[in-house]
């Protein structure tokens, strides 16, 4: 256990809009801040920047050296190797929705190990502030706390605990869940169930209820009902991980549980090489030359082993010379493994792609999987719900990316009220999507800062288990029985959409919220990369979009601009062999695109599709933009529509059924 009291003895690092004022205080200065403009913080932070994709090659105290290099103040990126080590700070400061963006653990990992024990920010992404947690890293949105630092007073910890749930305040008290866990299994911490009488419950928190650790030790598990607020650990059903996690979950597992220990039901854990096994085509020279590709063969190379020791099932690496994997993590995951009313947890944000199929998915960071690998269970505190209500008919040419783009923009998301919520998408406008379309929404949720999100399933979720996992009728339909929400559960929002008001949308380069309806864009914007493939948009249908806009083009002797580099990228070999049964690959192959096997690829700055310069334009149906997250270029996103027809066209260009894309003046 802590001390009732911790003292947090350095200096305060300002992560402001400001290059300068940034690059002073890595200097050795400690200049005035106080809130206001001339030196506003930077809202919203991404993990992307505070450790860029080929930092978490390194999975040890390696880290330190590397905290921010990719944050971006203006135009600059004022944070070298090394500096935040070197300047002894021990609190960091930013603004609103601080960590937003991908689970990486190493991010506060990075922090810690370059001294940073305290972070304050105006809000802070429900992933990276547990993963702070788990770690021992303090955070707070009191900025009252910095004037005790820089007095070096002793602060109470019950600062940090106050208004925190049991779980929560004993995993800060006992500096990090390991530790918490580890007092938990030896009878030292005893749960409490809650006390929640029945109520109406939304679909989502009747998974939780039905999952709930009630007494581990019998096996007792599922609470009558659960309500916002309630802290404990649920039960999961699967726990998955990529190569850019599980290294690092092993070296904890082996160093704290036991080299040669066994991690608890080996069948329910999945593992994947699917981030980087373009790295070698996409990797600078520059970064080869400081051994960095060797470093990141390490990942898969300790994954493997892992794997190989523990009995767990690994959806590899192509081999035989060809790059790419045998599927990326969510999309093998909804294809193969989700079922209806289950609890999953992955290593990566987008993990409630699978809540596409009613159940509750969410990402997790690295010491919530080890431990998952001790207990099988990982904690939470029930959120409360937002209700997406999408009604009417849209036109042909949107799609579920649209629908999203719209809902980031809404000002309620927009502002980081969603952050940590469970989202529930419904509506006819939902109801009529396939299960395909409604997990580039579930997916989404990542972006909103949501715990997670679902559609309640229904008769297309019931085919698509008959097609895709071969059930019977009577077992689908079984399984998705009495998954649904309560008539009159309780939603703290419900943001209500007009289907039929949605135009094709691009968002604009730095954030997925920076949404616009393609046709009120002034200026015509050429394209230099169009990217169609990663887990949001590799799916069969979106494969359907990209042929539907090629085949028309193909069939007017169309092609791809000349000065466009086009790349699409299967999310699975499943859907390869879908492409090629359907001629697909045909059709890509006759306009010029490039097709790829499946990868996170481009998404992560890992594969081809990343931009080379700031100049460069990629037009691209991922799911975030975030700056530098593939490539320093200007990444506009957009639906699987608009990316082909904007290939083609050489210009950001939403596509109409029939429509003409190149002409005398393009």
């Amino acid at each position: 256990m802590r001390e009732p009291n911790v003292r947090l003895e350095g200096r305060i690092l300002f992560l402001t809009e400001d290059p300068g004022f940034v690059r002073d205080q890595l200097a050795g200065k400690d200049p005035a801040w106080s809130p206001g403009e001339a030196n506003k913080l930077r809202d919203d932070i991404s993990t992307d920047e505070i450790t860029p994709a080929y930092i978490c090659y390194y999975y040890d105290e390696t880290l330190g050296e590397f905290p921010y290099l990719g944050l971006k103040c203006r135009e600059e990126f004022p944070i070298t190797r090394g500096s935040v080590k070197r300047g002894g700070f021990v609190a960091s400061v930013s603004g609103k929705r601080r960590g937003k963006g991908s689970s990486r653990e190493q991010s506060p990992y990075a922090e810690m190990c370059a001294g940073i024990k305290l972070v304050v920010a105006e809000s802070i992404e429900r992933i990276y502030r547990e993963n702070c947690q788990n770690l021992g890293v303090l955070t707070t949105t009191d900025f009252s706390i910095l004037d005790k630092v820089r007095r070096g007073e002793s602060i109470p910890l019950a600062v940090f605990t106050a208004g925190e749930g049991e779980i929560t305040r004993g995993i800060i008290e006992h500096g990090g869940l390991f530790n918490y866990n580890m007092a938990r299994l030896k009878g030292q911490v005893v749960l409490h169930p809650p006390q929640t009488a029945q109520r109406p419950m939304t679909l989502g928190e009747k998974i939780l209820a039905r999952h709930w650790v009630v007494d581990p030790a019998n096996g007792k598990i599922g609470v009558p009902a659960v309500k916002p607020g309630d802290e404990g650990f649920v039960l999961t059903d699967i726990r998955f991980s990529h190569e850019y996690v599980t290294p690092m979950a092993a070296i904890f597992f082996e160093q704290l549980v036991g080299k040669d220990a066994k991690v608890n039901d080996p069948g329910s854990i999945l593992m994947f090489r699917d981030h980087l096994t373009f790295l070698p085509e996409a990797m600078t020279p520059e970064r080869v030359k400081e051994g960095l590709l060797d470093v990141a063969l390490q990942l898969e190379k300790k994954q493997r082993e892992f794997a190989t020791a523990q009995g767990i099932k690994l959806y590899g690496e192509l081999r035989l010379g060809h790059h790419g994997s045998e599927a990326i993590c969510h999309s093998k995951i909804l294809e193969a493994h989700a079922l209806p009313g289950q609890v999953i947890i992955g290593s990566d944000s987008h993990t409630p792609h699978a809540g596409a199929v009613g159940c509750i998915a969410f990402g997790v960071g690295t010491t919530a999987i080890f431990n998952s690998w001790i207990t099988k269970d990982v904690r939470l505190q029930v959120p409360e719900t937002v209700q997406v209500v999408i009604r009417g008919r849209k036109p042909d040419n949107v799609t579920a990316k649209d629908f999203m783009l719209e809902v980031l923009r809404h000002p309620y998301v927009k502002t980081g009220k969603a952050i940590g919520k469970l989202v529930e998408y419904c509506g006819d406008a939902v109801e009529a999507l396939s299960v395909d379309e409604r997990a580039t929404m579930t997916n989404m949720t990542a972006e909103v800062g949501g715990f997670t999100g679902y559609v309640a399933p229904d008769d297309k979720t019931v085919d698509y288990l008959m097609d895709y996992r071969k059930l019977s009728r009577r077992d689908a339909e079984r399984l998705c029985a009495a998954l649904a929400s309560d008539p009159d559960a309780e939603y703290c929002e419900v943001i209500e959409i007009d289907a039929a008001g949605i135009r094709p949308m691009i968002a604009l380069p730095g954030d997925p919220g920076n949404g616009l309806h393609i046709d009120d864009v002034a200026q015509r914007i050429k394209v230099d990369i169009a990217y169609a493939g990663s887990c949001t948009a590799g799916k069969k249908e979106d494969m359907d979009m990209y042929a539907r806009v090629l085949a028309e083009a193909a069939s007017r002797g169309e092609r791809v601009a000349p000065w466009v580099r086009f790349f699409i990228q299967c999310g699975s070999q499943d859907v390869k062999r879908y492409c090629e049964e359907r001629g697909y690959l045909d059709v890509f192959q006759e306009v010029g695109a490039t097709f790829l096997e499946p990868s996170c690829g481009a998404c992560i700055n890992a594969g081809p599709g990343v931009s080379k310069t700031r100049e460069e334009v990629t037009i691209s149906a991922i799911n975030r933009n975030f700056p530098g997250r593939s490539g320093p270029g200007q990444l506009y996103l957009a639906n699987p529509y608009t990316v082909a027809a904007s290939a083609i066209a050489g210009y950001i260009t939403a596509w109409e059924p029939g429509m003409v894309l190149q002409n005398s003046s393009s």
